[in-house]
């Protein structure tokens, strides 16, 4: 039986872009084409200007001429260029098109401003990297963007920054060639096939504006001081020399959080440093941030971060040493078979 046809994959780059929002999916789908051993995937990355095309880091990429050939998985690459690349009119114009005649489309990172010149982010849930998500949301008010996912799929998909478009390129060799094929390339590559937790769990500390209010200011800076201090709605009201009910409401409008999810989040942020840094128990670091028991902080880094604080601890210790990984069990890349023979 003759090898099915392969599948076009072109992955839009620009100037600015962000080299491994362009390289770590195709390093998925030619990983699934080391699998098959053969052409499951055929890849093409494509840009306004042919040639080497300078990324955000200075990598530059050997790039061919924008494809009027069908599509099956069209991807969009971020990157620090992407406003630049939205005022680019012959890009947008393409794009527009391009994106009628594929079977699927897909951003990495920042990319997804350039689905939402195009329209394709109306009324529809997205992601992007969290330090975009609200910069995102402001330019395309019609879109639902939600910072947390590593990615999601709401008629067109989108992903978080950088690494996460190796997540949604494994995603979509598992949906075309199976789970065994996607897991294996994960493997390749050093991966989970599905990444546990959300963003949440990689982002920057909390930080906020200073309020304007001089009593939340007040409070908010107390919380900051003493994450671990007793920091009950009535208590911050008084220091604020507010009602409960008045402060509740005040402090939500200038800090977009309410008091107590404001200080579960800073709690949970004192817990990150000292579980990263250091290496006392998980019952003592919930002890030493105010959450009283270990099974409190337990269920708040499951909402923050969608990660239990030992397995944060596991991913992110400064003092956790990398174990021997296994070796009789994992498969052996195509490419190292053959040196080895």
């Amino acid at each position: 039986m003759p090898p099915p046809v392969p599948r076009q994959v072109v992955i839009v780059t620009y100037s600015g872009a962000q080299a491994l929002d362009v390289t770590g999916p195709h390093e998925v789908f030619a990983g699934a084409n080391a699998w098959a051993g053969n052409e499951r995937y055929q890849l093409r990355v494509v840009a306004t200007s042919v040639g080497p095309v300078p990324t955000e880091s200075g990598l530059r990429i050997d790039a061919d001429p924008l494809t009027e050939e069908p599509i099956d998985t069209l991807i969009v690459a971020g990157g620090a260029g992407v406003q630049a690349a939205r005022r680019d009119r012959a890009l947008v114009g393409w794009l527009d098109h391009a994106a009628r005649r594929s079977r699927r489309v897909a951003s990495v990172c920042s990319g997804a401003f350039l689905l939402g010149e195009v329209g394709l982010l109306d009324g529809r849930r997205c992601t992007t990297h969290w330090a975009r998500a609200d910069q995102l949301a402001e330019a395309f008010p019609a879109a639902v963007v939600d910072p947390d996912p590593i990615y999601l799929h709401d008629g067109v998909w989108t992903s978080a920054g950088v690494t996460a478009g190796i997540d949604l390129a494994l995603q979509l060799v598992a949906d075309d060639e199976g789970t065994a094929c996607a897991h294996t390339v994960a493997q390749w590559l050093v991966m989970f096939l599905r990444r546990p937790g959300g963003q949440s769990q990689f982002a920057a500390p909390v930080w906020n504006a200073p309020p304007s209010h001089d009593g939340i200011r007040v409070v908010v800076e107390a919380i900051h001081a003493d994450p671990a201090g007793r920091h009950t709605l009535d208590d911050l009201a008084r220091r604020a020399s507010m009602s409960p009910r008045h402060f509740s409401r005040v402090f939500t409008l200038e800090m977009d959080a309410s008091p107590g999810r404001y200080v579960e989040r800073l709690r949970v942020d004192a817990a990150r440093g000292r579980l990263e840094q250091g290496d006392e128990s998980v019952d003592a670091v919930a002890t030493a941030c105010g959450f009283g028991t270990a099974e409190t902080m337990r269920r708040a880094f499951l909402r923050q971060l969608g990660v239990a604080p030992a397995a944060y601890r596991d991913r992110f210790s400064h003092s956790v040493a990398a174990t021997p990984a296994a070796r009789s069990s994992r498969p052996v890349h195509p490419k190292l078979h053959r040196e080895r023979a």
